[in-house]
């Protein structure tokens, strides 16, 4: 073939393709044309072609879809009215069959037609109706119900549907229900708290002391008496004081009590030890903690006789051995006063806790029921007190 007649058929097959691809995409985007805007030497040739937007037809299609819109909307919005309007009626012919129901069971209901239901009428209707037998008690809770005038008695403005009696009824039994629940759960909480303060009881023995538990508490007191007595020397050794048969016993029980090496330490101990018994009787313990601490409040006599000796003995001579001799003769007696107060009130079943600083520093000592968590764990005086005050920061927030 001529060179010049191939040159021609090349030209012409790019302008075909040229063309048909320009087609295509007018086709595909029906807003753009695609035109030729170079060319190669003497001969244009149309390379790749750029887009020219047209706008008139873009606003055209808008217009149009938004008309469409538009219709779409008030399409719905009668729709949505109409809906509305169905289920208005609805509703008011619900409620109108609900009022000839109700009316309808009222004339039923009422008996004697006076115009109102009294609560026989309402329990015998009921009965009838729902064909079971109901309480007096649960018709008077429907009638407080529907009652709202409170004047005993339904009229027709306050009477409802058997049907609503019978949801009414049911709710009232699942509430009863669930009180009795709840009554229940309380009772069996008490009961675990009857049965944990019991077996704090039994382990803490606070009880009432037995006769032989009275016996034994006074005990105790023999400590102090014996360590006591030195204060009485002169009392009990006097010429005529030897012939009574109780200064003899005493006598006889200081000797044994000296008897025992260290005898005030291993009595000490000894009571010191069985106080922190729980299991005895809490009567017991407390004069075991109260002998004790009368036991050292006889030290501070000592002491002052023996200062008291020191300073005026080279002064005053027989004046103060005459004050010695008085001191102590009162020292022996409050002591036996003292003794025998315990030794009474113990007797008659109580605790002897009048003495003044003696039974407040016993009755700190001793422990209680309260001193023992719900779980029975001890708790002592002073993180009890702490845990107290932190309850009472936490109610305050």
């Amino acid at each position: 073939m001529h060179p010049k007649a191939k040159t021609s058929a090349i030209m012409a097959l790019t302008l075909t393709t040229a063309a048909t691809n320009a087609f295509l995409s007018t086709t595909n985007t029906n807003s753009k044309v695609k035109l030729p805007i170079t060319g190669f030497g003497n001969t244009h040739i149309l390379p790749p072609f750029q887009t020219v937007s047209t706008p008139a037809t873009t606003r055209l299609y808008n217009a149009e879809d938004d008309d469409a819109q538009d219709s779409e909307i008030e399409r719905l919005k009668r729709m949505a009215a109409k809906l509305r309007s169905e289920a208005a009626a609805l509703e008011a012919d619900k409620a109108k069959k609900l009022a000839e129901a109700a009316e309808n069971a009222f004339r039923k209901f009422d008996a004697n037609s006076d115009g109102e239901v009294t609560v026989e009428e309402l329990k015998a209707g009921l009965e009838k109706a729902l064909k079971t037998e109901i309480s007096e008690k649960r018709v008077k809770e429907l009638m407080e119900v529907f009652d709202k005038s409170g004047d005993g008695a339904l009229q027709i403005d306050e009477f409802a549907t058997v049907d609503k009696f019978r949801n009414q009824l049911e709710n009232l039994a699942r509430e009863e229900k669930r009180l009795a629940a709840e009554a229940e759960k309380e009772a069996k909480l008490e009961k675990e708290k009857a049965l944990l303060a019991e077996a704090r009881m039994n382990f803490l023995n606070e009880k009432e002391p037995t006769g032989t538990d009275k016996l034994v508490s006074i005990l105790p007191y023999l400590f102090p008496l014996m360590d006591g007595l030195q204060y009485g020397r002169f009392l009990l050794g006097a010429d005529d004081a030897g012939a009574n048969p109780l200064v003899i016993a005493l006598a006889v029980l200081y000797s044994l009590y000296r008897s025992i090496p260290f005898s005030g330490f291993v009595a000490f101990f000894a009571l010191n030890t069985l106080s922190g018994n729980p299991s005895i009787n809490r009567l017991v313990r407390f004069n075991m903690q109260q002998a004790i601490f009368i036991d050292i409040a006889l030290l501070f006599p000592s002491l002052i006789l023996g200062v008291g000796g020191l300073v005026l003995g080279n002064v005053t001579g027989g004046v103060t051995q005459l004050a010695g001799e008085l001191f102590s003769d009162v020292i022996f007696g409050t002591l036996v006063l003292t003794l025998g107060y315990c030794v009474v009130t113990s007797l008659l079943g109580k605790e002897p806790d009048s003495i003044p600083i003696i039974s407040d520093a016993v009755k700190d000592r001793m422990p209680t029921i309260d001193m023992f968590d719900d779980n029975g764990m001890f708790v002592p005086r002073e993180f009890r007190k702490k845990d107290d005050d932190d309850d009472d920061k936490k109610s305050d927030k």
